[in-house]
């Protein structure tokens, strides 16, 4: 009998709640929502990281971002912040169980390409890279990616020699167009694709406008934790800006819209799959690497333990195998890998960390407490840290969290003020507006961080 595909979608900054069928926010996505009646959807997914590189590394290797390194986004100014060559990754374990591999989209796994101003010659600029083949694609055998850039409506992208591809067309309708040839190329071997669409990463105005008039009459209500004075990302990176609530809709909006667009082309993928008699033999899953604030909290964009930072869509089918399933098993970055594997019926390499969460589908049990971490990333603070003889993986954030609860302990990620602790009520406080004390009932979630910081060595725990 063969053994089952894998389609892997992931997009970028694309936050739990949303997608239509969530009913939270009012996305249109026809597409999803019509999939959602298909597959199991986990309402309680979560990022390892809400940042791009250090949660896709945690994604293939299963591995939590301290121990496999990639503890903030691979960026210039930093030095061995990659995906290292050794790193057994689930693309890894697939080519060797002899899977047709594939990746196209946005990578974020490599250190960039420029240096001191010296353009390579991959033409790769900023924050980008072409990763050659070899060790560094980690099993990836076809391949059709770039490293990091956001020109949505003019991407380029690299296959097996430096010379850049340059495309006059929105990313995720291309790459799609390549993941459809990809499948129709492969669809008599066993194929195991991940495609990686960027938006709806920022920024919000390189969306074709075809899908954002389809918001010119729809009325949206500014979330009730929506602060717009003084907007930051979390880490501070950004001057602080302000908007007015006409401007802040409009950009909700075109957010809503690079939804809509990824939503088509997945409605295309499935159509295809279902023509092709590929639908029944094929796990899809559907998800993102971390969320996008929106300015809720009064923040911008991700790298925080709030809900829409940290939660991800996890949307999981295998034919008609888990129709209409609801699991609130938490599920985080790690988690994928080993599930991934366990359902193809491969083992799980020892070196992952996540849990196999496959069982859940079938009904069965599996306690889970995912934890959620983000560190000291900007190259500025990082030599400030070390000048002051100080341990930069000490500082920033971990969060521990199950079905209804976060518990958060922050250390400010310049070492300048006081570490902190939050608690939230997901339940009865879903907009996160008050934190509360740890109480005997739920200091079960402090006790689970400090023990998982003993276990991965991660010294910021060490003097909670």
């Amino acid at each position: 009998m063969k053994k089952p595909n894998l389609l892997f979608i992931f997009a970028d900054q694309w936050r739990r709640e949303a997608v239509g069928f969530m009913e939270k926010e009012p996305v249109i996505t026809p597409n999803f929502d019509s999939f959602s009646n298909e597959a199991a959807i986990f309402e309680k997914a979560y990022s390892s990281c809400p940042l791009c590189s250090p949660n896709r590394a945690s994604i293939l290797t299963g591995k939590n971002p301290i121990s496999h390194g990639v503890i903030t986004n691979c960026k210039p100014g930093l030095e061995n912040i990659f995906l290292k060559e050794d790193e057994v990754t689930v693309g890894d374990v697939l080519k060797s169980n002899n899977y047709r591999t594939g990746y196209i989209g946005k990578w974020h796994l490599d250190e960039p390409e420029e240096k001191e101003g010296l353009t390579p010659i991959s033409g790769a600029k900023n924050w980008d890279a072409f990763t050659p083949p070899g060790p560094r694609r980690h099993g990836f055998d076809f391949w059709y990616s770039y490293g990091a850039d956001d020109n949505h409506l003019s991407p380029h992208y690299w296959m097996d020699t430096p010379d850049m591809i340059s495309i006059k067309k929105w990313s995720v309708e291309h790459e799609t167009d390549v993941a459809l040839d990809f499948i129709d190329k492969n669809k008599e071997e066993n194929f195991a694709l991940f495609l990686s669409w960027n938006p709806p990463h920022t920024p919000l105005d390189l969306i074709p406008p075809k899908y954002v008039n389809m918001y010119s009459n729809t009325k949206i209500q500014k979330r009730r934790n929506v602060i717009l004075e003084n907007i930051v990302d979390h880490p501070q990176t950004i001057e602080p800006f302000s908007l007015n609530e006409d401007t802040y809709l409009e950009s909700v909006k075109k957010y809503y819209a690079a939804i809509t667009g990824i939503d088509e082309n997945f409605g295309r993928v499935v159509d295809y799959l279902k023509k092709n008699d590929l639908f029944e033999n094929t796990i899809i899953i559907v998800t993102s690497d971390h969320g996008e604030m929106l300015c809720s909290h009064g923040f911008w964009s991700k790298h925080v333990w709030f809900e829409e930072a940290v939660s991800v869509p996890f949307m999981l089918s295998h034919g008609s195998k888990y129709k209409n399933k609801k699991i609130l098993t938490p599920l985080s970055g790690i988690d994928i890998a080993p599930t991934i594997l366990s359902l193809l019926d491969i083992n799980i390499p020892l070196e992952m960390e996540g849990k196999d969460i496959a069982p859940s589908l079938n009904g069965e049990v599996v306690d889970n407490i995912v934890v959620s971490a983000c560190y000291t990333g900007n190259s500025k603070v990082l030599k400030s840290l070390k000048e002051r003889g100080l341990d930069t993986l000490s500082y920033g954030w971990r969060a521990a969290i199950d079905e209804r609860y976060t518990y958060v302990y922050y250390s400010d990620y310049s070492a300048k003020s006081t570490p902190k602790e939050f608690l939230y009520d997901n339940k009865s406080d879903e907009f996160q507006l008050n934190s509360i004390l740890v109480t005997d009932k739920t200091k079960y979630l402090k006790d689970y961080l400090i023990e998982w910081g003993k276990k991965y060595s991660d010294p910021c725990l060490s003097n909670i």
